[in-house]
């Protein structure tokens, strides 16, 4: 069992011709410093090109930090061979030997470091145990002939047979249809958790990332802007950028000036609560940032937000209405059965709502992680 820490981690690419004179000064990795406890599941995700996939590929030392240190238990593997690392690695497009049965990429590990026929034969049986009912089954046929879904079964069955000190991931399941990414990584964290091996996992998608992970990266351009639990990220984003990219739908903003204990949106307002205004203080122009479910419906001292249409979810028992407040785009859920109308009167849930600055990405407030007893 494995902590994996990085440390001020940064690694720099020779920046390709056509991107602009910005991006080629960026590092792919920016500082990264990050506790990835033992036998814990983090996930990372971030944008197309904000340096996931480096960040998978540099702890498992396929490319190596420019500076900076990653230790394995606090032994510093910054610079040892991958193959030296103890780590098991699942692609998303499974990277099998496709002239080789599914036994026999399980198989091949063991003929590489010249182990015993008896002590394959174990091993397989072992992980056809753990990967369930028909992967005896699958493991006797070319892997070609193999579904999608099959194959990936298999590549993480070659995974788990090396016994690693830790899993990396990299979008492993992306390449599926929906119904079958969402059955095999329930199949996939239940795995996990039996293991209790150090994972990371990447992503694109934030609703696999938070179902996998018992703790989430948020990365941007090589940065990690913020790295916690999911109820950190919701509740308490460290700036504007994580908190439209957490949740769903995303969150709403808008710009907004205080006067007079007021928050005002072109001509209308709200009277802000004392201890609001009193955080504001000082400020003029501020950004407001609402998720769907913080509004209050329906009440006098709303503001009129036109209805562009709404979207009903029988199954969450909820509908979303989608709209224009101040010219901002808006989404607030509603009752399942609430008439179609032109316009909703709306106030914020004070308790739910969140404050940028006006210019900055900074968070002036945040809700909070509410309570639950």
């Amino acid at each position: 069992m494995v902590r994996v820490e990085l440390k001020h981690v940064t690694r720099k690419y020779q920046a390709a011709t056509e991107v602009s004179e910005e991006d080629a000064k960026r590092p792919a990795l920016d500082d990264v410093n990050m506790v990835i406890e033992d036998g814990s599941i983090v996930s990372i995700v971030g944008p197309s090109g904000c340096g996931k996939s480096t960040l998978l590929k540099t702890i498992a030392g396929l490319e190596y930090a420019d500076s900076g240190q990653i230790l394995y238990n606090q032994v510093d593997v910054t610079q040892i061979e991958p193959g030296q690392r103890g780590v098991g690695m699942v692609f998303q497009d499974y990277a099998l030997y496709p002239t080789m049965k599914g036994k026999g990429n399980l198989h091949y590990y063991f003929e590489v470091h010249q182990r015993t026929e008896a002590e394959m034969e174990q091993r397989t049986r072992e992980i056809a145990q753990i990967m369930g009912v028909g992967f005896d089954l699958l493991i006797g046929q070319k892997t070609d002939t193999l579904s999608g879904g099959e194959q990936q079964r298999v590549a993480i069955g070659r995974c788990i047979v090396r016994d690693p000190y830790v899993f990396l991931m990299d979008e492993p399941i992306s390449n599926l249809d929906a119904k079958l990414r969402e059955r095999t990584r329930i199949e996939i964290k239940k795995m996990l958790r039996k293991f209790k091996v150090t994972t990371v996992y990447v992503t694109h998608d934030q609703q696999e990332a938070i179902f996998m992970g018992d703790r989430i990266a948020v990365m941007r351009k090589g940065k990690v802007e913020q790295y916690g639990t999911f109820d950190d990220l919701y509740f308490t984003p460290a700036n504007l950028f994580v908190a439209t990219f957490i949740g769903t739908p995303p969150m709403s903003v808008m710009p907004v000036v205080v006067a007079g204990g007021r928050l005002m949106i072109e001509q209308s307002g709200w009277t802000l609560p004392a201890e609001i205004a009193a955080a504001l203080s000082g400020r003029s122009q501020v950004r407001l940032g609402m998720r769907a479910e913080g509004w209050n419906i329906d009440t006098p001292d709303g503001i009129p937000m036109e209805v562009r249409y709404i979207e009903r979810i029988p199954t969450e028992q909820a509908a979303f209405a989608h709209g224009t407040l101040g010219g901002v785009s808006v989404t607030v859920i509603i009752p399942l059965d609430h008439p179609d109308v032109p316009t909703l009167r709306v106030i914020p849930k004070w308790d739910q709502a969140y404050f940028f600055d006006a210019t900055a990405e900074t968070a002036l407030r945040t809700p909070g992680v509410p309570e639950l007893f």
